[in-house]
């Protein structure tokens, strides 16, 4: 897996700031909340990954370039 550059990792960060609303498309990992699971983004670290909330009480980080969410306006 390639990590993303700072630059990339802060395009990240401004796209999916603190608070914003996302929905699980696809997760690469048996622990995964189901698709269609909604959450919150508490922050992007240093690799990109988004580290969020589930709503289902999970708090599995989205790993860049692996998993996929969308932003949901609800």
């Amino acid at each position: 897996m390639r990590f993303p550059s700072r630059d990339q990792v802060e395009a990240i960060r401004r796209m999916y700031p603190s608070g914003t609303r996302v929905e699980l498309f696809r997760m690469d990992d048996p622990q995964a909340p189901p698709s269609g699971t909604k959450g919150t983004v508490r922050g992007v670290d240093d690799t990109g990954s988004l580290m969020v909330n589930w709503d289902n009480g999970s708090s599995l980080n989205v790993i860049y370039g692996v998993d996929q969410v969308r932003i949901v306006y609800d």
